[in-house]
């Protein structure tokens, strides 16, 4: 049975992959962007409805999905991809560039979703789909600022998908690992301080060490996942992530541990 989706950040990166995986195998997508996708029409006509639509604009979010909702009668899967890096030192950052991540990574998925969920509650079900990040649940120097945006969006994603559970919402996050799109190339830097500078070396070599998934593999998986009947709260995209939390939650938990002491003496015990 084909799905309706509607995807944010589509015209370009992973969110392209995900509207022409959806598409090419029959599906329908509303496909968003400040800049949508108008070249999809050609290809595949009704079934694509290309709208333009900054997710930092809460009435025109809201406008958008329930136009995508008229034009194809129902939503079945919400994909909310939208959102940007920011490569700086946290010492580096403006209160400006925090808050315009904040309004696109967290504040943009959490407009599409409240704007869908009456829909989906109506239908009896749907499955919102976040991109997080693997960057949503560890944290790396210089990336402070868009970790901040990805973790709130975790906690916001794992609350929601007890919430909704009743209604026969489903919620996924998806963490991306490396993929041969814009990526870092796009993210937002702030002046730079030269006190940082062998951080910012250490993290263009790592970038270089690092082998890009193909898009297109992303596209498939979110297929794959939109047709779960009981889909993950959260899922690793690419092969890079899993192991690198492994580590990141074993060196948590054996810190924990050893500390054990001080949180008693924090109990009065």
């Amino acid at each position: 049975m084909s799905k309706v989706w509607f995807v944010t950040g589509s015209s370009r990166g992973l969110g392209r992959a995900f509207v022409e995986a959806a598409l090419s195998r029959g599906d329908r997508v509303a496909a968003t962007s400040r800049k949508p996708p108008e070249d999809l029409l050609t290809a595949y006509g009704d079934a694509v409805l290309p709208l333009a639509v900054d997710v930092t604009d809460k009435a025109a979010v809201f406008e958008s999905v329930e136009q995508a909702k008229e034009h194809f009668g129902r939503l079945d899967v919400i994909v909310n991809n939208a959102g940007y890096g920011v490569l700086s030192a946290v010492e580096e950052l403006t209160e400006q560039q925090l808050r315009d991540v904040l309004e696109t990574n967290l504040f943009g998925p959490l407009w599409v979703t409240q704007a869908a969920l009456p829909i989906l509650r109506a239908q009896g079900g749907g499955h919102i789909i976040q991109i997080s990040s693997v960057g949503g649940l560890t944290a790396m120097a210089l990336g402070g600022g868009y970790h901040a945006s990805k973790w709130a969006l975790e906690g916001l994603s794992e609350s929601l998908q007890q919430e909704v559970a009743a209604f026969g919402v489903k919620v996924t996050i998806v963490e991306p690992g490396f993929y041969a799109t814009e990526g870092s190339a796009g993210a937002v830097h702030a002046e730079v301080n030269p006190l940082y500078a062998d951080l910012r070396e250490s993290f263009a070599s790592l970038t270089k060490t690092l082998e890009a998934a193909d898009p297109a593999a992303a596209g498939r998986a979110i297929l794959t996942l939109a047709d779960a009947a009981n889909p993950p709260l959260r899922v690793f995209f690419g092969t890079q992530g899993y192991p690198m939390l492994q580590q990141t939650y074993a060196e948590r938990l054996e810190l924990w541990s050893d500390w054990q002491d001080l949180a008693a003496e924090g109990q009065g015990v």
